[in-house]
């Protein structure tokens, strides 16, 4: 078998295992930011020692399309089973996507190896050279990262920092957000990787200052979990977290809806199990009214002010929402208690009330040319409008809520806009609230990997993040990041859990990803200063392959 061949079957393995450090199962969590780093290093190596950047970029190929395939598999239940598409066709949708998500990949390796002043055979290289290079590929690695969350309204899902929850890298989160945690791990596998390959050469010692400062990362990271970021904000909560497990075969059966909100409505009214512990606030999760709020009939609407006036309690739910005029159409999540005027619930103008701003491609809007690609498919609603990014909070209990929808908490940069104080909005939020359905996955990796990502926003805000979801993850996180509880998924129950609302700025929400894009695009120029300094080698075309 040629070594080339040998070595794209590597890959495929590295970035299967890679793509198995977005969520517990089958790794225990513990192992998850060690798994990555150590799986990137195999990766780093083979990428920085291949014979030439065409090599270089086909290797980083397989190993994208490897991770992507096997870490986002679960678009295919989504497609086939619930969106009625033929197993090949969604197959090859699932396929083409990975494909396609792997080009970061490549640009990311074929960039690190242009601009890199250390070749990859080079016998001495002085301790600057090596250390720099460590950094252009970390650099070049949170660069494409960054751009494939970014471009085409984003898809952030599997960054690399999602891997460090459980890591000493962690605590970085608030300061740096999660595209920091991606450099600092990315620098940490390059780190390995070069001293990995420069072990039998004069190199060595001068390579093992990088794997020494990426300890040193971890050692701070330590020192900064002890770092108490926000206060609390007011008394705290009780809140009732849902979750009714309603199959998503039958969420929009027209015979079965009714059956599907009566669940929900006697979850929410189950009795709490003390009497001091009824719940201020009810959580319910995305679209849990599968029908546009005005076709819900008065009397159904009823019970749900009847339910939130049995616990004196705020109910927040997800709901489709249509304009009077019908011409405007939104995800909504919109919160209102036992008096309510019940005009405001069938007109949608609710004064508490939340426009989806993140829309999900070929879920909420079809993108340009492939209207046939979702006719294919018999998923129902699409073409929304969006909210504005930053909304009016929902005041409860003295809280500052801010809900948000489905996969939106996958984008910190966007989050951090509701906890930063407005002068025209008022105070930041105090509690973060997603609500989901993920029910489109089935019992899949998404609902644990969409759990880790909400993790890392409370750690990023230092706020409490709740999830209510129809199918699991419905869960409480601390603002560190900790999982307080959480529901089993695909089974229905409810979660009452006491929240405490906090305020004050983390590093990360004041400054956002700039200082991070600042400190990559930096080091990457520094790099390619370096390299045109040092014009007399050209070592990426080096052929090395014996």
């Amino acid at each position: 078998m040629p070594r080339s061949t040998r070595i794209c079957a590597l890959l495929v393995v590295l970035g299967t295992i890679h793509a198995l450090a977005f969520a517990p199962g089958p790794l225990p969590p513990w192992a998850l930011p060690y798994v990555q780093i150590f799986v990137l290093a195999a990766v780093f190596t083979q990428l920085y020692r291949a014979p030439s950047v065409c090599v270089t970029a086909g290797y980083a190929f397989v190993f994208g399309a490897s991770n992507f395939g096997v870490g986002l598999y679960w678009l295919f239940i989504s497609m086939h089973e619930y969106g009625g598409l033929a197993w090949p066709l969604a197959a090859l949708g699932v396929l083409v996507l990975a494909c396609f998500l792997a080009v970061f990949t490549v640009l990311a390796a074929v960039l690190a190896r242009w601009i890199a002043p250390a070749a990859p055979n080079q016998t001495s290289v002085t301790w600057q050279a090596l250390l720099l290079t460590m950094a252009v590929w970390a650099s070049a690695w949170t660069a494409l990262e960054w751009l494939r969350g970014t471009i085409l309204t984003g898809f952030p899902w599997m960054n690399t920092g999602y891997a460090q929850i459980e890591g000493v890298l962690a605590p970085w989160a608030p300061v740096t957000g999660v595209y920091g945690l991606t450099w600092l791990a990315a620098f940490a596998s390059a780190a390995i990787a070069i001293l990995v390959r420069d072990k039998d050469s004069s190199n060595d010692a001068r390579a093992a200052v990088g794997v020494g400062l990426a300890i040193v990362s971890g050692l701070i990271g330590i020192l900064l979990g002890h770092i108490v970021w926000t206060h609390p904000h007011g008394a705290p909560m009780i809140v009732r977290l849902v979750q009714g497990a309603v199959p998503q075969s039958e969420k929009f059966d027209p015979e079965l809806i009714q059956q599907g909100i009566h669940r929900y409505l006697e979850l929410a009214a189950v009795a709490p199990k003390s009497p001091d512990g009824k719940p201020q606030l009810i959580v319910l999760p995305e679209t849990v009214i599968p029908l546009f709020q005005d076709q819900i009939a008065p009397d159904v609407w009823e019970q749900w002010r009847h339910v939130a006036g049995l616990h004196n309690a705020t109910i927040l739910m997800g709901a489709p929402l249509r304009s009077p005029s019908r011409n405007r159409y939104t995800n909504s999540a919109i919160a209102f208690t036992a008096s309510t005027p019940m005009a405001e619930l069938i007109s949608g103008q609710l004064e508490m009330r939340y426009d989806k701003h993140h829309l999900v491609p070929f879920g909420e809007f079809v993108p340009t040319g492939f209207r046939w690609f979702v006719d294919a498919m018999r998923i129902p609603l699409g073409d929304f409008n969006r909210g504005t990014i930053r909304q009016s909070l929902f005041p409860i209990q003295g809280q500052h809520i801010s809900p948000d929808i489905c996969y939106e908490d996958v984008f910190g940069e966007e989050i951090i806009q509701s906890v930063r104080p407005s002068d025209t909005m008022g105070p930041g939020a105090s509690i973060l609230i997603n609500i989901s359905n993920l029910a489109w996955f089935g019992d899949s990796w998404a609902s644990r990997q969409h759990l880790q990502i909400s993790r890392m926003r409370a750690m990023e805000t230092g706020r409490p993040m709740l999830r209510a979801t129809n199918t699991g993850m419905t869960a409480a996180i601390a603002p560190n990041g900790m999982v307080r509880a959480v529901l089993q998924p695909m089974l229905p129950g409810i979660l009452d859990v006491e929240v405490q609302g906090m305020q004050g700025l983390t590093p990360y929400v004041h400054w956002g990803n700039l200082p991070v894009l600042i400190w990559v695009l930096g080091l990457l120029g520094a790099g390619l200063g370096y390299r045109k300094l040092h014009t007399g080698h050209r070592p990426h075309e080096a052929d090395i392959s014996t």
